[in-house]
């Protein structure tokens, strides 16, 4: 499992600074995903965002846009605003996907390691 600190965006289909965020479509799924790398520019003042490679276990990961994700995966955990945001890709993919139920607020920053750590730890379960 790699893991890295990568300031940048950390919308799931908005965008801070009123520009509308790169989409892509998703033949099949009737709808469109971010296709934004988490490496871009900062989304805001404080924006900042974690990224490891993870595997879903039974069930998958549910998202937003295209429903049940599974097998090798990409997760980022990224905060703004307050506000901390999962999003998962399949690995080495474009498009991103918002983790159903994935954003929470987190009053101080400090705190996104954690988040991650504790999101990695739940999603990640290679042994199935």
């Amino acid at each position: 499992m790699s893991e890295e600190a990568v300031p940048g965006p950390t919308s799931a289909g908005m965008s801070v600074d009123g520009t509308p965020p790169a989409v892509a479509e998703v033949p099949g799924a009737g709808m469109s995903a971010d296709t934004a790398p988490p490496g871009g520019a900062p989304a805001g003042a404080g924006a900042q965002q974690r990224v490891s490679d993870i595997t879903a276990g039974p069930g998958g990961v549910m998202t937003d846009e295209v429903g049940v994700v599974t097998g090798e995966l990409t997760l980022c955990t990224g905060y703004a605003d307050g506000q901390v945001t999962l999003r998962v890709q399949y690995k080495d993919a474009d498009e991103w996907y918002a983790v159903t139920g994935g954003r929470v607020p987190l009053a101080d920053p400090v705190g996104l390691d954690a988040v991650h750590t504790m999101a990695v730890a739940l999603l990640n379960r290679p042994e199935g």
